[in-house]
């Protein structure tokens, strides 16, 4: 079919994997182009059958659901990003979150959830569980709480925040100038208005201060 959706799975555990290859070859719209039990081989799959969704258990051997969502991010490959997991926990969540994951769905949940996560993520649309979403507004109280600690955070314009999450991302001055489309001169006046306006000295105390915020950026 044209608009189907591909879909690559990694699961460990045979049991839940033939219940989750049923659920989703009975989709016609959802077509299966890869299966792995560990972290390693999901990682070589998706890198050579370039998948719209890979469903990924975070506890994979090998190469955890996680670091495979991480790798996806720092070579900018478009495969969209969801996690069937058992882990409630609001950090392993913000840890997904801040990864750029659009899907967190857990194990306990319907087929039909799973089904309908998949769909919202091809699209560029985030789902994640009811019992897990409410840590979103945490997310945003802590944020505002943030601002509010930290004067000057706020008055960033777009492209000096844009340019502190890429900071924190561990990437140079000429990485971020490639990234962003600007000179490299350009990027180095942004970062030292940046620490003006943050009250930061020195390089050191801007990536610091990048690392420490990042998940607000």
């Amino acid at each position: 079919m044209k608009n189907e959706i591909t879909v690559l799975v990694a699961e460990d555990h045979p049991l839940f994997l033939l219940g989750l290859r049923g659920a989703l070859k009975a989709d016609a719209g959802l077509r299966v182009v890869g299966e792995a039990a560990d972290g390693l081989e999901a990682w070589r799959q998706i890198a050579e059958l370039r998948p719209r969704v890979a469903v990924l258990d975070i506890d994979l051997p090998g190469l955890s659901g996680l670091a495979i969502a991480k790798k996806l991010r720092e070579d900018q490959m478009p495969t969209a990003v969801l996690v069937l997991t058992m882990h409630k926990q609001e950090e392993i969540f913000g840890e997904a979150v801040d990864l750029g994951i659009l899907g967190y769905v857990l194990k306990e949940n319907s087929p039909t959830e799973l089904l309908l996560a998949i769909k919202k993520v091809a699209a560029g649309e985030s789902y994640f569980s009811p019992s897990v979403s409410g840590y979103l507004l945490n997310r945003h109280a802590r944020t505002q709480s943030l601002l509010q600690r930290s004067p000057g955070l706020h008055d960033l314009t777009q492209c000096q925040r844009a340019i502190l999450k890429l900071i924190a991302e561990d990437r140079t001055s000429k990485e971020i100038a490639g990234e962003l489309g600007i000179s490299h001169r350009t990027v180095e006046n942004h970062r030292s208005n940046i620490c003006d306006r943050l009250n930061l000295h020195g390089s050191h105390s801007l990536l610091k201060f990048a690392f420490d915020n990042k998940s607000h950026l």
